[in-house]
């Protein structure tokens, strides 16, 4: 069976978890043999003779997950009952047992090694389908939740869209929360762009084949200004900024224009370490929040301590954000007659102004430290913003862009520090210039981009570089 490049990822991902726990089933296995041994009086091992079972491990560890994707103990894990699991496995323990039998003959073993090799193997079983069963209830209750399933748009004509979707495994279209079939045919690419503005659409799968070229042309620009991955099954096209790639859907063979980082070990990782690191921050500056909690109810008292407001996150989709309050607590009320007193420190949708009078004294403090911005690692916890990224904007500047491409900032998420931040902050002035850099870090994200930019950060934070 043909798998997309996430599924293959996701397997591999399981592999390596099950290659984890076979090992430990052979360190239980290895623990318990004394207990055993001593209960059925069959007298004390030689240790030496324990360490020559080693290779039992290399071959077992790397081959048990190898076997399990033979046996497709890795497809459609939400629909698998089990009893297909069962099976499965013990066909898998079966062939490992037949394999290392054959080669048992020639080494001659003792019991110890046999005991060992039988409690580790049913330990094996145990882990295994414990893990599996786990996996399909969780994907079973994710399916469950709209919120948590992909949310796509299905472009072409009526009668495609069906044809398409009848095609597809229904284990692929279960994690999908399908916004909206949208034929090209009748509708303009005008409603498509504001589609997956106001719809947080993640992925538009184009099914088009007897569409006019140029109209698909224009939706997939669309998709392409806005950083939504657009999957097209009918002709190639070559886009300007994103990356045409060749994936699946099913058995489906489809183009991708990415312009966003693909998903891959790095995305995990960067995943994994801004919620692990984000708790470790708290942890550490906690002692701050205290500090801050304590100063703001003092200076400004009569109003809530922490300030929300709804920002635009991965593809628009808006979230609460929390600050610490730095502002007087009608802030909101008195922004239009700011703007009309003091005008804008930078062009475009974005207001930022030096010495903005709402903000209380004390506030100011917390600004200058970049104190203000600790509760927004709650939000990296939470996954709706990273450590590094596009900084979120308030709903309503987002709505006022006045080019289609700026939206394209939208496509990965928000962070708490970008590179306009470590570069000096608030020295720029051009929103412009501001989305150029944004859309550099997109471009051009790795690992090292994010570590370098943390790097850079430090510094300017410590010595109150650009804050105000």
């Amino acid at each position: 069976m043909t798998h997309s490049r996430k599924q293959s990822f996701i397997t591999q991902a399981f592999q390596f978890a099950d290659a984890l726990l076979v090992w430990v089933a052979f360190l239980v296995g290895s623990g318990l043999r004394d207990v055993v041994r001593y209960l059925l009086d069959m007298g004390i091992v030689d240790e030496s003779v324990l360490a020559s079972m080693n290779w039992i491990l290399y071959l077992c560890v790397p081959f048990i997950p190898l076997l399990l994707d033979r046996f497709g103990f890795y497809e459609r894990m939400r629909q698998k009952t089990t009893r297909t699991s069962v099976q499965q496995l013990l066909r898998v323990l079966v062939v490992i047992i037949l394999f290392i039998g054959a080669i048992a003959v020639f080494a001659k073993w003792v019991d110890a090694r046999r005991l060992i090799l039988g409690i580790g193997l049913i330990f094996v079983f145990v882990l295994l389908l414990l893990r599996d069963r786990m996996t399909t209830l969780w994907l079973k209750r994710r399916g469950c939740n709209a919120a948590a399933r992909e949310r796509v748009v299905i472009a072409g004509s009526g009668q495609e869209i069906d044809e398409f979707l009848s095609q597809l495994d229904p284990e692929i279209t279960a994690d999908w929360n399908i916004v909206e079939r949208f034929d090209l045919r009748l509708r303009g690419v005008d409603e498509l762009f504001d589609l997956l503005k106001d719809q947080a659409v993640g992925r538009v799968l184009f099914s088009a084949k007897h569409t006019e070229f140029e109209k698909v042309a224009k939706a997939v620009e669309a998709c392409e200004l806005q950083g939504v991955e657009a999957w097209i099954a009918a002709s190639f096209i070559r886009a300007q900024i994103a990356r045409p790639e060749f994936d699946m859907v099913g058995t489906k063979p489809m183009l991708v224009l990415r312009s966003t980082p693909e998903l891959s070990w790095e995305v995990m990782f960067k995943a994994v370490f801004d919620r692990v690191a984000a708790v470790l921050v708290i942890l550490a500056s906690s002692p701050l929040w205290l500090l801050a909690y304590i100063g703001v109810r003092v200076t400004s008292p009569g109003a809530p301590v922490f300030f929300s407001q709804m920002r635009a996150g991965r593809y628009g989709k808006p979230f609460r954000m929390w600050k610490f309050r730095t502002m007087v607590p009608n802030a909101e009320e008195l922004l239009e007659k700011i703007k009309a007193e003091h005008g804008n420190g930078m062009d475009g949708p974005v207001f930022k102004l030096d010495h903005d009078p709402r903000v209380f004294r004390f506030g100011a403090w917390l600004r200058s430290r970049s104190i203000d911005e600790l509760p927004q690692l709650l939000n990296v916890v939470l996954g709706d913003m990273s450590l590094v990224g596009p900084r979120p904007l308030p709903l309503y500047e987002v709505a006022a862009f006045s080019k289609m491409a700026h939206r394209r900032r939208l496509s990965v998420k928000p962070g708490i520090t970008c590179e306009w931040q470590a570069g000096g902050r608030n020295a720029i002035t051009s929103f412009e210039q501001w989305v150029e850099l944004d859309l550099h870090y997109i471009d051009h994200w790795s690992l090292w981009l994010d570590f370098i930019i943390l790097l850079k950060t430090i510094p300017a934070v410590f010595f109150c570089k650009g804050a105000k």
